[in-house]
């Protein structure tokens, strides 16, 4: 038990990473019924699956949503939102093992792979998963 609940809390807060350091998000207008990150979102090639590189998650990027589920259960660690400015990925995440709510901001460095870094200055690199896998 103490082993499945320090991987979540690490996958949590790994994605919680994701949603990328707050120094670097612009506290921009909030996000209401004229915004349309779907769209720039959709632009940008972030939307998909994303796998955690330690292989303990998938986070999902759909339509400004942010959610993180673990692999070996399926249980959901983590959601929020999330917005792309140029090739930069701003996500908010809120973690639902520990309730906090971190900011990530992750470089599309390739088609196929987010470098990012927490509020915390945690690094982590998440890659896209593979229809296939899917």
């Amino acid at each position: 038990m103490l082993i499945e609940t320090r991987s979540l809390t690490r996958a949590a807060l790994l994605l919680a990473a994701g949603g990328f350091l707050s120094a670097c998000v612009s506290s921009g207008p909030a996000e209401g019924p004229g915004s349309t990150p779907p769209k720039s979102a959709a632009a940008s090639g972030v939307e998909g699956e994303w796998l955690s590189s330690d292989g303990i998650a998938v986070s999902r990027l759909s339509g400004g949503v942010f959610t993180t589920n673990a692999l070996d259960t399926g249980n959901k660690l983590a959601d929020g939102s999330y917005r792309v400015n140029g090739s930069v990925v701003e996500i908010t995440v809120v973690s639902l093992i520990r309730n906090t709510t971190t900011n990530v901001n992750c470089a599309l460095v390739s088609p196929n792979q987010l470098n990012c870094t927490s509020s915390t200055g945690q690094q982590f690199i998440l890659n896209r998963r593979n229809a296939a896998a899917a």
